[in-house]
């Protein structure tokens, strides 16, 4: 199948490794021009060699997603380098993990900025060349929490719903101008998030974090954790002239692990 994304000039957040490096690949696969931020650049431009290896375009560009400026200058060499923007990927690391009550004030704004304002910004730079040019994908990462929140991931859970509703409510408002908006939901995939999370459940467990993941697949259906690359292949899909008519979608990628209906 043909996804028409050849040419096409992508923009992904936090791509330097997990879910963000699978998305960088699979859009590279199909043709896309990508340009990948994260905090740190060498393991940024190790993700970017492999891409060009296997016969793709990157450019690597360290960029805090949680600084307004650093989100204009990676915005700005995108356009120096590939022109204009035509996808773009929000994606974050998570916000601290913890209770409610454990939280301080200043956790909750970081995580606003990092999880959140960040989507806006990006948005905002993005969307009037896309409506220019009758045509643009955006799809946001967030996380099953957003449809079932847990009690460890108190601002995620917060911020990720948050999200499906700005899904929800830019899609509406930008569907004529040619642009789809959705998000993505992973479920459980074997990235460094994930085993972080698995460290504060097995100490709070008083268990290995070994044993926590060995535990924790067993509430997937399909018994196994993600692989990255699935995640990447629905995401290039959603950026695609083949899912035209799909926007305002909240898709979960989860094996089977969220409960909702919803």
């Amino acid at each position: 199948m043909d996804l028409g994304l050849r040419n096409r000039v992508a923009m992904v957040a936090a791509a330097s490794k997990g879910l963000g490096r699978a998305i960088a690949a699979s859009l590279a696969q199909e043709g896309a021009r990508v340009s990948m931020c994260a905090r740190s650049l060498d393991p940024l431009s190790d993700a970017a060699e492999a891409i060009r290896t296997a016969g793709g375009e990157a450019l690597p560009i360290a960029c805090d997603v949680s600084k307004s400026e650093d989100l204009e200058r990676w915005y700005g060499e995108t356009l120096r380098a590939f022109g204009d923007v035509d996808i773009l990927v929000t994606n974050t690391g998570g916000p601290p993990a913890a209770e409610f009550m454990k939280l301080t004030e200043e956790q909750w704004q970081s995580g606003i900025d990092s999880t959140l304002m960040n989507v806006v910004r990006l948005c905002r730079l993005v969307i009037p060349g896309m409506q220019q040019r009758k045509w643009g994908r955006i799809v946001h990462m967030t996380s099953l929490v957003a449809k079932q929140p847990t009690e460890l991931l108190t601002i995620s859970s917060t911020l990720r719903a948050g999200l499906s509703a700005l899904t929800k409510t830019l899609g509406d408002q930008v569907a004529k101008d040619g642009i789809t908006v959705n998000a993505v939901l992973p479920g459980h995939y074997l990235t460094d998030r994930q085993r972080h999370l698995a460290d504060i459940r097995a100490k709070e467990q008083g268990i290995t974090p070994q044993q926590y993941l060995d535990k924790s697949v067993q509430a997937i259906p399909m018994g196994r954790f993600g692989e990255p690359h699935e995640l990447g292949d629905v995401v290039a899909f959603l950026c695609s002239e083949r899912a035209s008519y799909v926007t305002g979608a909240s898709i979960q990628v989860d094996g089977g692990i969220i409960r909702s209906t919803f």
